[in-house]
């Protein structure tokens, strides 16, 4: 079966970045595409909300929040005391890996739309509702008996950061249009999104490469907790869509969550509450390993663990 065509521009850029090819995408171009996408994906999640009542998300969304916890209590202490990182390097780690990457979120959806697979589309609150929660307990495992942190900073970091303002301001906007409101927009948002999501991946790769030499410097272990934490997350998602009862399109996309890793705000966060980790480490193992992992490998892995578990479970 061929790969999903937007993860092929991944890989073009993937390989560009390795030849050190001269291709490069202007930095006012990438920066438009992020906002493109961001507010592309929470509008269609708004508009699929419209369609339910608000509160039967509240329970789902509080299993779904408290489930992903485990993700960086485990991440710590495998890589405090198995991998021997510094405490802060290890949380600043464990907190990229609880948090979540947009743009994965986004490849998922389009391998599930090129299949014929629908998902629900309140997924994406889940995705707004996971992006600080684990930042905030990284910082916390960073910070254990500290009395100094600067959690007014952080938490407006994370909160007004691009990617929660317009995630959510999206779904809001989305959610009171509805699906008639909304319509004028699909084809500047809905139709042109795939072919937006093609040039993204494409400066992606080209990232990706330049990040490899970091984790070349790591070692072997944060090679190997770079592949292995996304499956085991993969795992944990698709467990927990299952259980609460979701279609086969939303376990893998919450298997997908689960797996990702965060790349944009969990560094900012980072930067600002434990600045003395070191974050080639963090942002190397996310999106030179963790990132090309799932988009090449993981996302067709947690589609088949959906199929198979889905109504077993």
């Amino acid at each position: 079966m061929p790969f999903e065509p937007v993860i092929l521009f991944f890989a073009l850029g993937l390989l560009a970045g390795i030849v050190r090819s001269d291709l490069k995408i202007p930095g006012v171009v990438y920066e438009a595409l992020s906002i493109f996408l961001l507010l592309a994906i929470g509008l269609k999640g708004g508009v699929e909300l419209s369609r339910h009542p608000v509160a039967t998300l509240v329970l789902p969304a509080l299993v779904v929040v408290g489930v992903a916890m485990l993700i960086p209590l485990v991440a710590f202490p495998v890589l405090h005391r198995l991998g021997r990182f510094p405490r802060a390097d290890a949380a600043s780690i464990a907190a990229h890996y609880g948090s979540v990457s947009v743009v994965t979120f986004a490849v998922a959806s389009s391998y599930l739309l090129s299949r014929g697979d629908a998902a629900e589309g309140y997924m994406v609150v889940f995705l707004a509702l996971l992006e600080l929660p684990a930042i905030v307990l990284g910082v916390a495992l960073a910070r254990k008996g500290a009395t100094d942190t600067r959690w007014g900073p952080l938490l407006h970091e994370v909160l007004a950061g691009k990617s929660i303002v317009l995630l959510a301001g999206g779904l809001l906007i989305g959610w009171l249009a509805g699906v008639d409101g909304i319509r004028p927009l699909d084809k500047v948002f809905f139709d042109l999104f795939k072919g937006m999501l093609a040039f993204f991946l494409l400066e992606m790769g080209l990232v990706a490469a330049s990040r490899l030499g970091d984790l070349r410097r790591a070692g072997a272990f944060l090679l190997g907790f770079a592949m292995l934490m996304p499956l085991s997350g993969g795992l944990l998602g698709v467990v927990t869509g299952c259980l609460l009862g979701f279609s086969v399109g939303g376990v893998m996309l919450l298997g997908t969550l689960y797996a990702s890793a965060s790349y944009i705000a969990a560094p900012a966060a980072m930067r600002i509450a434990v600045p003395e980790a070191n974050p080639a480490l963090s942002i190397g193992a996310a999106l030179g390993i963790t990132f090309p992992f799932n988009l090449l490998v993981g996302i067709p892995v947690y589609h088949w663990l959906a199929t198979q578990l889905h109504g077993v479970l």
